[in-house]
C-alpha cells in the first residue's frame, strides 16, 4: 500500500508547475522578465538541459494569454544614468503621457534597465516586462491594455459627486 502511495505522489509530482519569484531567479542568474518558455526548450541543444528545470520556473509563456489581464497598478523603474541608451523610454517618462495614468509610478532604481512592474489590487506583484526595446507608444499601448482605468472611481477628477 505504502509503495503504490509513494509511487501516486512521484507520478503526480513533476506535473505541478511552481515558479519562483523575481528575484529567486535573479539569484540563479536568470532574468525572468525577458525568459520565455520556448527559449528553456532550445537548452539541450546546447548541452545544457540541466538549467531546463530552473528556467521553467522562471519563465513566460509564449502564447498571447496576457493579453487579457488587467492589473490595478504599475512601477515603471528605470534608471536615469541609462536614459541615453534607452531615448524612448525617457522621452516617455519625461512626456505628459504618465500623467494619464494614475496608478503609474515611476521609480529611479540605480543601474536598473527599464521594467515595468505590475501589480494586482493587494499590491501584490504579479508580473515583470522587460522593455528596453519599447517605443513611447508601445509603452503607452502596454499601460492602456493592461492597467486598470481608474478615472471611473476618482471623483475629484470626473467633478462628479
Amino acid at each position: 500500500m505504502f509503495t503504490f502511495f509513494l509511487f501516486t505522489i512521484l507520478a503526480i509530482t513533476p506535473s505541478i508547475k511552481s515558479e519562483l519569484s523575481t528575484d529567486d531567479c535573479w539569484s540563479l542568474g536568470i532574468n525572468k522578465a525577458n525568459l520565455l518558455c520556448s527559449s528553456c526548450d532550445q537548452l539541450p541543444k546546447f548541452n545544457l538541459e540541466f538549467l531546463k528545470d530552473h528556467c521553467k520556473e522562471c519563465c513566460h509563456a509564449d502564447d498571447a494569454s496576457n493579453a487579457d489581464k488587467v492589473y490595478a497598478k504599475a512601477i515603471l523603474e528605470v534608471c536615469t544614468c541609462k536614459f541615453g541608451a534607452y531615448p524612448q523610454i525617457q522621452a516617455f517618462i519625461k512626456s505628459d503621457k504618465p500623467a494619464k495614468f494614475s496608478n503609474l509610478q515611476i521609480k529611479y532604481v540605480r543601474g536598473l534597465d527599464p521594467i515595468i512592474k505590475l501589480f494586482d489590487k493587494d499590491g501584490h506583484l504579479k508580473e515583470t516586462v522587460a522593455i528596453e526595446k519599447w517605443n513611447t507608444d508601445s509603452v503607452e499601448e502596454f499601460l492602456n491594455t493592461h492597467l486598470q482605468n481608474n478615472e471611473e472611481h476618482d471623483y475629484l477628477r470626473t467633478n462628479m459627486i
